[in-house]
């Protein structure tokens, strides 16, 4: 059964990876696709249709229908094209997978402000740009589903992506305001900690034994895995599961958890810097929160 039949769907930065999987199986499942790609290199520099037009061909070649696009996520007019092209095509949007993405892994004391917003302009401005594009269209047809691409990066932490944690944490804050103002209009939007060995995860240095042998395990997670449980979150039969974060990894899917109060410190009489540090902190130190990275929290190796 083709569980997307008649929906239109838009994937982002779908020329290959992650992205492309997606774009591919949301076909095969009976969308019709707009496939978005700057088909710029990992450094940004160049474009090209070729990466967005070869998905849609090889779309086209199993029978789905698909159309290029590559207009670019970071800038608001061209986010409007986006939307537009889908419309004028296929007269409807049901779904959107902001996927889009780039890096500049640096460390924070060394971060230039280029590097900072350029990851920060593609990620979270890339997903504001389009996910404010298809809104009206969503209101509009009162239904509609985005699934927007966050990271373990931001909700757990990695060492030299200041830029790209901020960026993935400031999504996550944004598909939950989304969900909240556009619930009314039957319209959901959920992210998806993706892990795979992508072009991306590809251009991090392995420079030390330990990362070489963190690369090999990354390597062994196929772009594809993605996209079945993201185009779940696409379908009608998901209309209830609405501002969640899930975790996807070669065989296995997580819900991750939100920040809620674990632990309060109460004063009668009002707190002052020193009972701060004579009650408040010593009673939350023990429920203080490591300074995990995201392998650390993934001890296991992907199943």
């Amino acid at each position: 059964m083709s569980l997307l039949e008649g929906k239109v769907v838009i994937v982002t930065g779908a020329g290959a990876g992650v992205g492309k999987g997606i774009a591919m199986e949301a076909a095969r499942q009976g969308a019709r696709v707009i496939v978005n790609d700057l088909g710029v290199a990992i450094d940004g520099s160049g474009g090209s249709a070729g990466p967005a037009q070869q998905t849609v061909d090889e779309i086209k070649a199993l029978g789905g229908e698909a159309a290029a696009n590559t207009d670019s996520v970071a800038d608001w007019e061209s986010a409007q094209k986006i939307a537009q092209q889908a419309m004028d095509l296929y007269g409807r949007i049901d779904g959107v997978v902001n996927n889009a993405g780039n890096l500049r892994d640096v460390m924070f004391h060394k971060m230039t402000e280029e590097e900072f917003d350029s990851v920060v302009r593609v990620h979270l401005k890339g997903t504001w740009n389009v996910s404010r594009a298809v809104a009206p269209h969503f209101k509009a047809q009162e239904s509609g589903a985005y699934v927007h691409m966050t990271s373990t990066s931001g909700l757990i932490g990695n060492v030299g992506q200041a830029n790209y944690a901020a960026a993935k944490m400031g999504i996550v804050g944004l598909s939950k305001s989304i969900a909240l103002d556009m619930k009314k209009f039957n319209v959901r939007s959920n992210c998806i900690a993706p892990f795979a060995f992508t072009r991306m995860v590809g251009s991090i240095p392995a420079n030390t034994p330990e990362a070489v042998e963190r690369m090999k395990i990354h390597m062994r997670m196929e772009p594809g895995k993605i996209a079945p449980f993201t185009l779940a979150l696409l379908t009608d039969q998901a209309k209830d599961v609405n501002g969640q974060i899930f975790g996807v990894r070669s065989n296995e899917i997580y819900l991750m958890s939100q920040p809620r109060p674990i632990r309060t410190a109460h004063n009668d009489q009002g707190w002052t810097v020193e009972s701060c540090l004579e009650r408040a902190i010593p009673m939350f130190r023990p429920s203080l929160f490591p300074l995990d990275l995201s392998r650390d929290a993934f001890a296991w190796d992907p199943v």
